[in-house]
């Protein structure tokens, strides 16, 4: 009952401007339009009622997100002592520690060996505070580190890194049972089921030694995984119960190895340990590489030589595990506080404890013993070495937990987020537990547990390891030089020369520890990079790379200016007119071969293409389904991969919206400079009377504009990049336009339709004399500007004198007499409505219009000689460019439409270029 009680009064709070007794409520906040920041600021979530869930970008437009009831918190939030501090203090102090650091010391030397601390924890130290600042620079989600590279440097980079890290902790949990399981059959042979002893060495009786069995190895490392895997089932109660049992003894042994050493001067437990001894420092104090053999003993046969470069990657695995914390961000109550401060409280702690050992190591044992004495530790510690024995298991196993409790979270991030579908088994709801993910990553850790020897894969482990360090330290490197308004981090100690420094840092560690596993890591990040960018759902996480783009094309666009680009510098950047003369099939948003048509007027595809379309009516209206057309034409764009940006305008009709956009669309010098759309073929077929008008409105908007004018005929039968063109390309250069219809010409043949094609430049000339020289002229220009081409020169003398009247005479003839007759029907009825109305002046779109028939009749023999010409020579071209005659100021709309259908009659595939008052192209280098 108390049940249905409370979700009755969560129904009846749902709506805010609801009543108690369901009677609405007057807001008095009602002038403001919008609910009132009670509502706003998730201040609903505290009623109990339903809330959407954060979503996943998805590249087809659409946020996945379920609604869901309020999610449960889990059980237990962490708080910084136990969700950040401890787990990172378990994973980084480990079994390095115990058995390696004395003979680290012994070979280094103890200056050298403070360097070698210093420079590890200077990276681990770099690291926490990018991590810290970017961790403060919001509410943060589970994932810990790809969260945060994820967001920073994009989805791809994330998922690839974050992988990446994931393997490297299931692995390492692996190392660490395994590190377990040898030092308790090293301390307890007759645990051993498979016991092995060794009486002889290459023929020499050495009495029994006891060998640990690989069988042990595997069964008892099984074993362990399983029980921890039950651990972690448990739950974050469970863990937080767990952890301090892990840490506390080791923490203990640690006490004891100290005490043990400052007694050591009077107790004298083996040869070679002097106590603390001015002396025994000064001996240790330089570094004394040497030989050893493969269990580290000093021997001048021996097969591993050692230098600074090797003790890095021996020792640098005991810095690590600073992200402990943060793969558990899910769990904790405030990541915005916990993640620094626990994070920075356990490096430096850790890093302390390491100088003041590298101090205290080399000055109570002599460097023969710190060199031959695997566990000096044990051997010096009070008052039994069993206790280094227990502190060596429990570390190891506590830093074998953390890690089967962070990389099941990590992936379950990793899943959640959508990005990769073949991680959809792996998801969680929020508060959960990753059951399926921990069963994943325990499986994971059996195999190589199995496997038994992971010398070969190790070295990997460290190198993801770094990878997600240098991540890490790109990510705030990059937010903080960007410093975009939404970077307000509350941890206000750092810098980008800090986070560029430390990833600096990370990348000379990973090459100064091997380059060959350098190499293979970053080609598996790669390939993890690569096969998300192909199968992966893209979104827009807000990351930085799409800040800096930002940042560098207003810093682009601020450096070009708005003076006039340079010839060599110009790029075609088409505005493609979308929306057709007539109808497209049902959500096709734009004519396929435009899309196709825009690519083939950029070389390589470099360059930008705006595609408009306009809708008619009210913006108030309307509005709502320009935003869904908009949507539609950008996701087209991205089928036909087509380099470009979608608009849509609403207008009342599309000539007040084709002026709108030819005055406003671009910035400064990203404007565009030419105008593409299709030739309106249907308007008589179909009776459109409004085409006319609108047409050559259109072209007057242009020319007022400065704007290049591509009209294309024959769109329908326009190639697609797989269809091969033969033949030729013809250019009709009659009249000076900038370069651009040559420009055009050599852009078409660097796409494989048109490679196989040749041009050639017609030339008009007015008389025959003229005609050798402008040859001349032509092949000079062409040769200047790299540009190969067949020059022909045609004279136009007049009607009377056309020769060699073949069919294409006969079908340019016939569309001369229909379009004569038309004009004269058309001119017949203006005059016939000016004396009906009793004007003057004849009216035609909207406006008077003074029609000198003489005139007319000379722009129709003109285009009837230029119909005949391209038919004469150019009827087997690939295409044909001519240019386009601006419309006559005091000729109607319709005549103009009569011209034009004359001049592209019978040809069935035209460009109809009108360049502008810019040069597009140079003679000059």
């Amino acid at each position: 009952m108390e049940e249905e009680g409370r979700e009755g009064s969560s129904d009846s709070s749902s709506d805010p401007h609801t009543g108690a007794n369901g009677i609405p409520m007057e807001s008095k906040l009602e002038l403001f339009g919008f609910d009132s920041l009670v509502n706003i600021l998730g201040l609903k979530s505290m009623t109990g009622e339903q809330i959407q869930a954060p979503s996943s970008p998805r590249g087809d437009g659409e946020d996945v997100a379920i609604t869901l009831e309020r999610p449960k918190d889990a059980d237990v939030k962490l708080g910084t002592l136990m969700g950040v501090f401890l787990p990172c203090l378990q994973n980084i102090l480990g079994i390095i520690y115990y058995i390696r650091f004395s003979w680290i010391v012994g070979m280094t030397g103890i200056w050298e060996s403070l360097l070698l601390v210093a420079f590890c924890g200077a990276c681990t130290f770099l690291t926490s505070i990018s991590l810290s600042a970017i961790a403060t620079n919001g509410a943060m989600k589970g994932g810990g580190p790809y969260y945060l590279i994820g967001r920073a440097l994009g989805p791809e980079v994330g998922v690839s890194i974050g992988l990446c890290f994931f393997l490297g902790t299931a692995v390492a949990g692996a190392l660490y049972v395994l590190g377990a399981v040898e030092t308790f059959l090293d301390a307890v042979p007759g645990a051993g089921i498979f016991s092995e002893t060794i009486t002889q060495v290459n023929g020499t009786d050495i009495g029994p030694i006891h060998q640990t069995s690989v069988h042990d190895l595997q069964i008892y490392g099984i074993v362990v995984t399983i029980i921890l895997c039950f651990i972690v089932f448990g739950g974050v109660k469970m863990i937080n119960r767990v952890a301090p049992a892990f840490l506390i003894p080791v923490l203990f042994s640690v006490f004891c190895i100290f005490i043990g050493i400052f007694v050591s001067g009077k107790d004298k437990p083996d040869e070679g340990i002097t106590g603390l001894r001015l002396s025994t420092f000064r001996d240790n104090w330089g570094p004394d590489y040497q030989t050893t053999n493969s269990a580290g003993i000093p021997d001048p046969n021996g097969s591993v030589n050692w230098n600074f470069n090797a003790l890095v990657g021996l020792f640098f695995p005991a810095v690590t595990g600073i992200m402990a914390g943060s793969n558990r961000s899910a769990s904790l109550k405030d990541t915005q506080r916990s993640i620094p401060i626990g994070t920075l409280a356990a490096t430096l702690a850790t890093s302390g404890l390491y100088l003041i050992s590298v101090l205290i190591f080399g000055s109570f044992a002599t460097r023969e013993k710190l060199l031959t004495d695997r566990l000096l530790t044990a051997t010096v510690a009070w008052p039994l070495p069993a206790i280094i024995y227990v502190g060596i298991i429990l570390s190891t196993l506590g830093a074998a937990l953390q890690s089967l409790v962070g990389a099941p979270r990590l992936l379950a991030a990793i899943a959640n987020d959508d990005i990769l579908p073949v991680l959809n088994y792996f998801k969680v709801a929020d508060g959960a537990e990753p059951h399926l993910a921990t069963l994943f990553t325990a499986f994971i850790c059996i195999a190589c547990v199995v496997i038994g020897n992971l010398d070969l894969i190790s070295p990997t482990i460290t190198m993801f390891y770094l990878l997600c360090y240098a991540g890490v330290n790109l990510s705030c490197f990059l937010l903080d030089l960007l410093d975009a308004p939404s970077w307000r981090p509350r941890w206000k100690f750092h810098h980008w020369s800090l986070s560029l420094l430390g990833a600096s840092i990370c990348i000379v560690i990973m090459f100064l520890i091997s380059w060959s596993f350098t190499i293979v890591s970053l080609a598996l990040a790669s390939l993890i990079y690569k096969y998300v960018g192909i199968k992966g759902k893209a979104g827009d996480w807000g990351d930085g790379f799409k800040s800096a783009y930002f940042q560098l094309a207003l810093r682009s666009l601020r450096s070009l200016g708005a003076n006039q680009v340079h010839p060599k510098n110009w790029y075609p950047i088409p505005l493609i007119f979308c929306r057709p003369w007539g109808k497209l099939p049902e959500n096709v948003p734009c004519h396929p071969k435009l899309a196709d048509f825009a690519n083939f007027m950029k070389k390589k595809g470099r360059g930008l293409s705006i595609f408009v379309s306009i809708l008619d009516g009210d913006y108030h209206e309307r509005a709502e389904d320009a935003k869904l057309a908009c949507q539609q034409l950008s996701t087209y764009i991205e089928y036909k991969q087509c380099e470009g940006v979608a608009e849509i305008i609403v207008a009342p009709n599309m000539s007040t919206g084709f002026r709108a956009i030819v005055q406003t669309m671009g910035l400064g010098n990203l404007k565009p400079n030419i105008v593409v759309m299709r030739y309106p073929e249907i308007w008589r077929r179909e009776n459109l009377t409004e085409i006319p008008a609108t047409f050559v409105g259109i072209i007057d908007d242009c020319i007022v504009a400065n704007k290049a004018v591509v009209i294309v005929k024959g769109l329908d039968e326009w190639p697609n990049e797989f269809q091969r063109q033969f033949g030729t390309i013809d250019l009709y250069w009659i009249v000076r336009d900038g370069g651009l219809m040559l420009l055009l010409s050599q852009l078409l043949l660097t796409k494989e339709s048109f490679e196989s094609c040749k041009i050639q430049v017609f030339c008009i000339a007015e008389e025959d004399a003229d005609a050798e020289v402008l040859k001349a002229d032509v092949r000079k220009f062409l040769y200047d500007l790299r540009m190969q081409a067949e020059v022909i020169v045609i004279t136009i003398k007049g009607w009377d004198a056309q020769v060699d009247g073949g069919s294409q005479h006969d079908e340019s003839l016939e569309a001369f007499t229909g379009a004569q007759r038309r004009m004269a029907e058309y001119l017949s009825s203006m005059k016939e409505a000016a004396a009906k109305e009793g004007r003057p002046t004849m009216r035609a779109d909207g406006k008077e219009v003074i029609v000198n028939e003489q005139q007319v009749e000379k722009f129709l023999y003109t285009t009837l000689k230029l119909n005949s010409t391209i038919l004469r020579y150019s009827r087997m071209a690939a295409v044909v460019l001519v240019s386009l005659p601006p419309p006559p100021s005091n000729h109607p709309a319709y005549f103009y439409m009569e011209y034009m259908d004359l001049l592209v009659e019978n040809v069935p595939r035209l460009l109809i270029v009108r360049g502008y008052s810019k040069r597009v192209v140079t003679l000059f280098t």
